[in-house]
């Protein structure tokens, strides 16, 4: 038991350190109450009150505030694990179980404020003028959205592609970097926007992830 710590406390704290290595981001409130079938959102105050007080964590007004500050925590706070998102089917949220192949480490600063980030694989060397390799994983920023020429992952059919998006009056172009690649063009109904690249990890040593 970590020193000074009811049960309760500390396992509320693991909680909170599974939460953000997995997911990048610390859990809310009322996802820590549902955990723990704590009734009232001040029910788990309480524990986190208590927490901050023998300063294993500290807090703010915003959302998702919570942040572990306990010298015993700070490597673990380092590292965050990001899903690695296969196939993709239409309608089914990104993080279904059956979409996540694995759980990668990346550095936590990676993911800082980026609420359910996820990595995709590159497959093809269609964007190899922008750097971005075959068996790369790309960082995305979950968003519908997203600006003219803006560097995205977007869904067409079950196969997501990587692509910069090219908005104009005959309509949307995904653009590859690779001149060996032809412009796609698609209609607005027949491809869905993921999310935006935000980072690349990359292997030298040629080993998958």
């Amino acid at each position: 038991m970590a020193k000074g710590l009811t049960k309760r406390q500390e396992m509320i704290l693991q909680y909170v350190l599974d939460y953000v290595q997995r997911e990048g981001y610390p859990p809310s409130i009322r996802e820590i109450g549902s955990h723990f079938d704590i009734g009232s959102l001040r029910g788990v105050t309480v524990h986190l009150d208590a927490l901050e007080k023998k300063g294993y964590i500290s807090r703010s007004n915003t959302p998702r505030s919570i942040k572990v500050t306990h010298p015993q925590y700070q490597a673990s706070n380092r590292v965050a694990m990001v899903p690695l998102v296969g196939s993709i089917a239409a309608g089914v949220p990104i993080h279904a179980q059956e979409h996540v192949e694995d759980l990668i480490p990346v550095p936590s600063e990676m993911v800082h404020r980026i609420e359910g980030a996820f990595l995709l694989r590159v497959k093809g060397d269609s964007m190899s003028g922008e750097g971005i390799m075959p068996r790369d994983l790309v960082m995305v920023k979950p968003q519908r959205t997203a600006n003219h020429g803006d560097l995205v992952a977007v869904l067409l059919g079950e196969e997501a592609t990587v692509k910069r998006i090219n908005y104009a009056k005959d309509g949307v172009k995904l653009m590859p970097s690779n001149p060996a690649y032809q412009p796609i063009d698609v209609k607005q109904e027949d491809a869905t926007i993921i999310g935006k690249i935000v980072g690349l990890l990359r292997d030298y040593e040629g080993m998958a992830f």
